[in-house]
């Protein structure tokens, strides 16, 4: 793997090296989001499962013009562990929320505060948008409420609330890229998955 192709433009071309280069890059990342959604670690390892597969299915689909390979890997993660609460939301088998806060391997103080930065900074950027804006984001990213649930709970039309989420998380994009000078954006940009 080199010549600056991506890891994840190696995985949608077949290369074995890549899939398990991925795993190794991004196993972390995906842990660490499996372990806040997920209600125990047997969930956990359920959902990384789950996650590193559609990851492989929609490697193709990954535009660095639009999002960093570890965003695009985030997004796939948090919408599949979104889909999966929702599920057991439905099927009536949350657990406790307390075991929730159970964490089966603790982070890295590095990594805590990389993302406590990047969370501060993404907060402060929601901050500058309309407050139609920041409404419908709040509800989405905070809450994990779908588009057409989000338009139900604030009356708006469907297209209005996929609107105010595009160009809110765009907004946010440049907001947070002109915070960090120098560095790479590592904005919260939605890609199309």
């Amino acid at each position: 793997m080199g010549g600056g192709t991506s890891i994840l433009g190696l995985v949608a071309a077949g290369d074995p090296d890549a899939v398990r280069a991925c795993m190794d890059r991004y196993s972390g990342l995906v842990w660490s989001l499996a372990r806040r959604f997920c209600f125990n670690p047997a969930d956990a390892e359920d959902a990384v499962q789950e996650i590193f597969l559609d990851i492989w299915r929609s490697a193709a689909r990954f535009d660095s013009g639009v999002a960093s390979e570890a965003t695009f890997v985030a997004m796939i993660a948090r919408r599949r562990l979104i889909d999966r609460r929702r599920r057991a939301s439905r099927e009536g088998n949350l657990a406790d929320v307390a075991i929730n806060s159970i964490r089966v391997q603790p982070e890295r103080g590095e990594e805590q505060l990389a993302k406590r930065e990047q969370a501060v900074m993404a907060a402060e950027a929601i901050e500058k948008l309309r407050p139609e804006q920041q409404r419908v984001l709040r509800l989405s990213v905070y809450q994990g409420l779908s588009h057409e649930r989000i338009a139900e709970a604030t009356g708006l039309p469907l297209g209005t609330v996929k609107t105010h989420v595009r160009r809110g998380l765009i907004r946010i994009r440049e907001i947070v890229g002109q915070g960090v000078e120098g560095e790479p954006d590592h904005g919260v940009t939605e890609p199309s998955v």
